[in-house]
Formats: C-alpha cells, structure tokens, sequence
C-alpha cells in the first residue's frame, strides 16, 4: 500500500495474501461449490460412498455428508464454513447434512450468476432472507401432523433415514431397534415428550452380522470382572453402584510408624484386611450380588468379594455409571456406609460375555429402563462404524419427530413446493429482488434433479414431470429412485421430519448468505517448519491437495 505522496506504507505483515472485490467473491464461491460438488453424488438412496484415507492411512468409507467433511483436511476458509454448515446441522437435527450443503452450494452458484449480471451481493442476500421466509412458510403449511408415539410412523422416518446408508439392506431390522430405543427414553414434559439421546449408549464390536445387532434393556460395559473366582453370570442381580474407590483410606498427611517386630507388621496387615472385609460384609448386609464401581477395587477386596460370591466391575465410566443408575432405577452411592437395600439397582441378569478378543459386562432385563443399548455388531470394522453412524441419524430423525410431531414425504417433493411457493411470491417484485427469488427457487430444484441423477435417469425429463404433477395438485410427487420413476412419495411412505427439512432452508441461506457478503480475504502467512539442524536429512513435506 502507499500513502498519497509516493511512500510505501507497510500496514499488513510480510508474506500477508489479499484478495479485494469480485476476486475474493469469486474465489470464496468457487471453493464452497466444489465442496457441495464432492457431496453432490452421496446424496440419496442412489448415491455414491466415498472412501477417505487420512495421513495414517485409517480409511474410512460413507455416504454421511458430516462425516465425508469431517475426514476432508479442508484447508480454505471458505470452503471451512461449508464443514461448519454441515457441522451445525447434524447437531442440530441429526441428518439432512449432505442436503444442507448441495443446497447452499447452488445457491452460491446461482448468485455468482446474477452478480456477473451486475446485481449486488447484498441485493442478493436481501432477496434470499425473504425467499427464506417464504420456504418456511411453505413447509409449516405443508406438513403432516402425526401421534408422537405412533410406531409405524416412526418406523417409516428411521427407514427413509437409513434408505441411503450402507445399511440400507437391513433398514427394518435396525429401525425396529431404534425407534424401541427412543419409545423407552422418552419422558414426557408437560404436553410435549423430550429425547435425551445420552441416555442410548451405541456400543459396536464386528463379529456376526448387521442383522445380529439388537436392543438391550439396559447397559453394556466394556470391563470384565475383576477375579477369576467371582460368577460370571448373576440372576435377579442387586446392583450396588459405588462412586468411590473400594480400599482401606489412606490418610491425607504423612506419617511414620516404627514397627520392630514381625507380629506387629501383621497385626497391621490383619486389620487392613478386617476393614476390607467389613466393607464386603456391609454389601452382603444389604443385599447387593453385584459391585459396580467407578475407582479401582483392592486385590485383597477382590479376594472377599468373591469369597461371598458377589460379582465385580471396577473403573467403570462415569458417564455410563450415570446410565446404569437410570436403567437399573439405583442410586450412585459415593460412601459404602450410605448404602441401603433401596439404593441398590435391579436387572433381570448381568453376565459376562466373551465378543470376539474382549469381553464384556451386559447388564440386561431392566424393569423399566430410562437408558438402553444398542450392540450394533457387524462383518468388519468399516461396517460397524458406518452402521453406528446411520444409527445415529436414525435416532435422531425419530427423536426429532417425537419432539415436534410433524413430517413431510421425502424424495425432493418439498423442495418442489418450496421452488413453487418462491416463484409465486416473486410475482410483484421489483426487479432484482425477483431475480433473486427465481435464484433461490431453481437452487432448491437441484435436490430432486440429483436424486435422478444418481439413480441414472435423466434430471431434466424427471423434473418437467414432477413440476407438472405438482401444479395439478399432487404435492408429494417426488423422485422414486428404488423403480426409477416419479411416484408418490406418501404412498410409498418415504418421510422425513419437518424440523430437518427446516432446519436445512436455515442452514444452507445462511451458509450462502455469510459467504456471498465477503468482499476482502486477508490470510496471513502460514508458519514454517522449525530449521533441520547441519546434517540432518531433509524430508520432503506432506501437503494436502488444495480445495
């Protein structure tokens, strides 16, 4: 830079990048398109899964929109927002991700077209919050309103879900599992339910098969017992639930004691192992077969505990000590002297089990459990992970549903009605605020058309019929991908939650919004690497490929 009389002013740092004007718009858009493009064919039950290698070389194979930005080493800041898109709408609502970011990416594209038309980006932007508006509107209007407690309603969300995952092939198996999961914690809040999806523990391990995976009402621990004498398998098991280490306590100064004989040495080892003891001893008192302990378990404990055939867990997690506490309805005792036979938890069973090289705790049969398990298991560890990742979509579809009980049918048809609703309310407009809003409308069109894609049909044919139908009134018209052809989606019953599909209008104008109004990109200089010292080898530096 220079000031008026010719002098160079230095102001920004030494290797600082600028980027001014249509330049920086043009570069921030072009790097939020490419990442909606690299999305573009996972959506859908058609789409594509992409496998991604990290620098370790853990490879990673997905259709999920979050997780496929999550494993990309994304390196420019525009393309970082389109991660926070898809970010912000998996915790959120749980799913849609891949939608949110295609969507916000057309939108860019379609923006970057009227600003070589000379429209300004905030006249864009401006148009786009009201064609916003419109959308919501629409699907407000549009939904369906369903019983929250209604199975196969739940059951048809869980599927639509699953339908482009990898685990499709066994999407009612595990959408049975998944909507007993949310039925059993759901609470009720005044007139409305509550899903705390902590209260599901998702516990994977490969070995057998997807259709092996199943509900347990109750917990599963990844511990063993602690003694080889202690019962591996406890019934109508009383579960005490310890916070604090099970051992003699220590005191909290120094002190010195000079022992001259051997007899006294034992003495204090005696009654060491008496107060251990009596320690094991209160728990028979009240009852208690099973020990559950979130500290550690002396080894002379260990000896009595099994001695009087109570069966023991040690270092078990705090956050699934909270979780046995719901499902067992016992209470987290912090001192043993506190223990009453009301504190402790009940279980049908606890019994542990060898799975593959480990073995594990399973505490199950509940009475009425308020936090469960699902044992996803499966042919290797990339399939377990996808699974435990469409699980968790699943959950959250049905959660959502469960807490705002309103659907729309899925397969780009209110999409198509928002597309509608836009052009209607762009009608009276004046100029470039209608330019907008034709924008906004064709951006959302690029859901149906890549679903057609996907599936290998031809996007433009598709959607002139589905437009077509949508005018006479059939407004869950969409894209039928498993028979390749336009069908009813609510006859097929292909449902999304409308929390979702709002949720991903919200996500995606955003998105487009906040990037379209950058008009300078000042980066600094990135740091180099300390200087290899004389004679040290010099290795070539990995760089990952810029988006």
């Amino acid at each position: 830079m220079s000031a008026m009389t010719g002098v160079p002013v230095l102001i920004l740092k030494e290797g600082t990048r600028r980027e001014r004007g249509r330049e920086a718009q043009r570069n921030n858009i072009a790097a939020a398109i490419i990442i909606a493009e690299a999305l573009k064919s996972s959506l859908g039950p058609k789409g594509m899964d992409k496998m991604l290698v990290d620098s370790f070389g853990d490879v990673t194979i997905t259709s999920d929109g979050r997780t496929i930005l999550d494993e990309m080493d994304v390196q420019h800041p525009a393309a970082k927002m389109m991660v926070e898109v898809a970010k912000a709408q998996d915790q959120e609502v749980g799913d849609g991700t891949t939608s949110a970011v295609v969507i916000a990416g057309e939108l860019l594209k379609r923006a970057r077209e009227l600003m070589d038309k000379q429209v300004h980006p905030t006249v864009i932007i401006d148009g786009y919050r009201k064609a916003e508006e419109v959308a919501l509107k629409k699907l407000e209007e549009i939904a369906i309103e369903v019983d929250p407690m209604d199975r196969e309603y739940l059951r048809k969300v869980a599927m639509t879900s699953m339908a482009s995952k990898l685990v499709s092939a066994n999407k009612e198996h595990l959408a049975d599992i998944v909507v007993d999961a949310i039925l059993h914690v759901a609470r009720k809040v005044g007139d409305r339910y509550k899903v705390d999806l902590d209260d599901i523990m998702v516990e994977k391990k490969p070995g057998e098969s997807l259709m092996d995976t199943r509900l347990i009402e109750g917990v599963v621990i990844d511990k063993e017992v602690i003694h080889p004498r202690m019962p591996k398998r406890v019934e109508d098991a009383r579960i005490a639930l310890i916070r604090r280490a099970f051992e003699v306590k220590k005191t909290e100064f120094d002190a010195k004691l000079h022992i001259e004989t051997p007899e006294q040495m034992e003495a204090f080892i005696r009654e060491e192992e008496n107060l251990l003891r009596e320690m094991v001893e209160r728990l028979k008192e009240v009852g208690a077969n099973v020990l559950l302990c979130q500290k550690g378990i002396d080894d002379v404990a260990a000896h009595f505990l099994a001695r009087y055939g109570i069966m023991a867990v040690k270092q078990v997690k705090s956050s699934d000590m909270e979780k046995l506490a719901k499902a067992t309805e016992g209470r987290i005792v912090t001192n043993l002297e506190d223990l009453t036979p009301k504190d402790l938890g009940w279980a049908k069973v606890v019994e542990e089990r060898k799975i593959g090289e480990d073995k594990m705790v399973f505490v199950e049969g509940c009475r009425n459990p308020k936090a469960v398990a699902v044992f996803i298991r499966g042919g290797s560890e990339r399939i377990v992970d996808e699974a435990e990742r469409s699980i968790h979509d699943a959950l959250s579809v049905v959660k959502d549903v469960v807490e705002e009980p309103r659907i729309v049918a899925g397969g780009g048809a209110p999409e198509i009605e928002i597309a509608r609703a836009v052009r209607e309310a762009a009608v009276g407009l004046p100029g470039r605020e209608q330019m907008a809003f034709e924008r906004f409308a064709e951006a959302f069109e690029i859901i149906p058309s890549t679903l057609a894609e996907n599936a290998g049909l031809d996007p433009i044919d598709v959607l002139s019929e589905i437009k077509a139908r949508h005018e006479k009134g059939e407004i869950w018209t969409g894209v039928n991908v498993l028979e390749s052809c336009v069908g009813d989606m609510e006859k097929l019953e292909v449902f999304e939650p409308l929390s979702v599909k709002k949720q991903i209008v919200k996500s995606a104008t955003e998105a487009a919004a906040m990037i379209l109004k950058i008009d300078d990109v000042i980066a600094a200089e990135r740091m180099k690497p300390p200087k290899k010292e004389e004679g040290e080898e010099e290795k070539p530096e990995w760089k990952p490929p810029e988006l």
